[in-house]
């Protein structure tokens, strides 16, 4: 589909659906057009400056928190604008991909807050993209209830939590959207399509359009955010002010820019969340040239660890000195068969969700409906009748650039069990991902990108350190695609394997998986005629 707008030429070269035209519509095409022509080159030189950055850190540059931002750091009367409708209690937000069956039971789950995640849960296949805009306008006009073919029903009960679109990040492009022959930002297609179609929906609901802002890795990309937001309002006629966003922290180098993301996006911010599995992967990723971060396996550090214990401290108390709330991170696990393995889970948890309370977080992910109560009961024992705990300053704390990256370098080689448990996540999440599943039950945790990008980031860094040869590491990729190929009928075992040793055959590991891997397996176009 082609269509010429008063401002660009966009085409639509991604296969035609059903209903798509509820979605592309000439009218939202030009409204991602507008928004393509006030920012397309902001958001290129941004990619440029990330990987400017990226070497300078590789080499060993300093990092540390901008001397030329003290000012706004140091100043005490700044504050957000205050909570928007819908996100003053936010003690328990449910993320999911916006499926309609994960919709249905993530709005029904008795969660605050539903996180509908075009990044990391969702997998790129253009249908994914289209239908989770349909199921985002199906929840608004509150047309989402459906049977299954086996006569399941799904319906929506009548109290809804707020909604949250998490897009994808600015360093994606969406190929099946063109504009004068380029293709659109895949972060303006996911925030576009959904301000353009359901904003008018989510105000008239006494709520708004909210969202959750990933892989931010300083304040100038806050900056493009903020100016999108108000650029988009005014298109839209809508009141400056009433998109709210929360910054997910999930890299080393935003950690030292808090206060300054914050600041730029004040007038529509809904504060910070911690991203942590993401933030592990961001040290891996930026550091992981230097001997002294090779990190123990993810399941060994625990938020008790010095540097996450630090990153935490420092975003609860950023986000309450400002007026904001400061959102902790995601509960991954599912639940369990057998009342044992069951309980344990729970406990498991519990214990995660009692510390984040305690720690001052105003509420967290949790990524099964499962898991609401027990998220929903631990802050419930702090919070005390209150919506959130704002007012705790933790004017105490004070945090250092030792302090965020005072890690502990993992004492021992990686054993042959570790590094085999790490091809066997990477590859049977890359397979799934290629066939159209973003968020996938791996050894009872329901996993998204994050995982499989740890997976492969440490592949990479142990390679690059000689701890395991090329041999070693070719031998076990050999022996978990053949199990692979045995567990998954179907499994597109060739291409993940092609995903996994691309990311850790270079000599710079490669920032993401997901561009290069989207460029070459998911994207199907059809012919445009004029």
């Amino acid at each position: 589909m082609s269509t010429r707008t008063p401002t660009r030429r966009v085409e639509v070269l991604g296969p035609p659906g059903e209903r798509h035209g509820e979605i592309l519509t000439p009218e939202a095409l030009e409204f991602l057009a507008r928004l393509d022509a006030a920012f397309a080159n902001r958001r290129r030189e941004i990619l440029t400056a990330r990987r400017h950055r990226a070497d300078r850190l590789a080499s060993g540059s300093p990092l540390g928190f901008p001397r030329a931002t003290s000012a706004v750091r140091d100043a005490p009367n700044w504050r957000v604008a205050p909570q928007a409708p819908g996100l003053t209690d936010r003690r328990v937000e449910i993320t999911s991909p916006p499926t309609p069956r994960m919709a249905v039971h993530a709005l029904n789950s008795g969660a605050r807050v539903w996180v509908a995640d075009f990044e990391d849960a969702t997998s790129p296949l253009w249908e994914n993209i289209v239908g989770g805009q349909l199921t985002l306008l199906d929840v608004c006009r509150r047309r989402i209830d459906f049977t299954t073919p086996e006569g399941k029903e799904y319906r929506l009960g009548t109290a809804l939590p707020a909604i949250m679109v998490r897009p994808r990040g600015w360093h994606l492009e969406e190929e099946h959207l063109t504009v004068d022959g380029r293709f659109l930002s895949a972060s303006l297609v996911d925030f576009g399509l959904y301000l353009f179609h359901c904003a008018k929906h989510r105000i008239d609901s006494d709520s708004g359009p909210y969202f959750y802002l990933p892989k931010l890795e300083n304040r100038y990309e806050a900056r493009l955010w903020n100016d999108v937001f108000l650029l988009a309002q005014d298109l839209l006629g809508i009141p400056r002010g009433t998109i709210r966003a929360t910054a997910i922290i999930e890299t080393v180098t935003a950690a030292f820019e808090m206060e300054e993301i914050l600041y730029e996006l004040r007038e529509h911010s809904a504060g910070l969340n911690a991203g942590r599995w993401d933030y592990l992967f961001s040290f891996i990723k930026t550091f992981g040239h230097h001997p002294r971060f090779l990190l123990p396996d993810r399941t060994e550090i625990a938020m008790s660890a010095p540097f996450m214990r630090a990153y935490a401290a420092l975003l609860v108390r950023t986000c309450h000195r400002r007026g904001a709330h400061a959102i902790g991170g995601v509960a991954a696990h599912l639940p369990h068969k057998g009342p044992a393995a069951g309980q344990a889970m729970v406990d498991k948890v519990r214990l995660d969700k009692e510390r984040e309370a305690r720690d001052g977080f105003d509420g967290a992910w949790i990524a099964h409906p499962a898991l609401v109560s027990v998220c929903r009961e631990a802050f419930d024992a702090v919070l005390a009748g209150r919506p959130h705990q704002i007012h705790r300053a933790l004017d105490g704390v004070r945090v250092s650039t030792t302090d965020l990256l005072s890690v502990r370098r993992s004492a021992l080689p990686p054993s042959r069990e570790e590094i085999r448990s790490n091809v066997s996540v990477a590859l049977r999440y890359f397979d799934a991902w290629l066939r159209g599943r973003g968020a996938v039950a791996l050894d009872g945790l329901l996993e998204d990108t994050a995982t499989a990008e740890i997976a492969r980031a440490r592949l990479w860094q142990w390679t690059r350190h000689r701890l395991i040869s090329r041999e070693e590491l070719r031998g076990l990729i050999d022996t978990e695609s053949a199990a692979l190929a045995r567990e998954q009928p179907g499994a597109r075992v060739s291409e993940a394997r092609e995903v996994l040793e691309r990311s850790i055959v270079m000599r710079d590991l490669p920032a993401f998986f997901t561009p290069e891997a989207y460029r070459r397996h998911l994207v199907r176009r059809v012919a445009v005629s004029s």
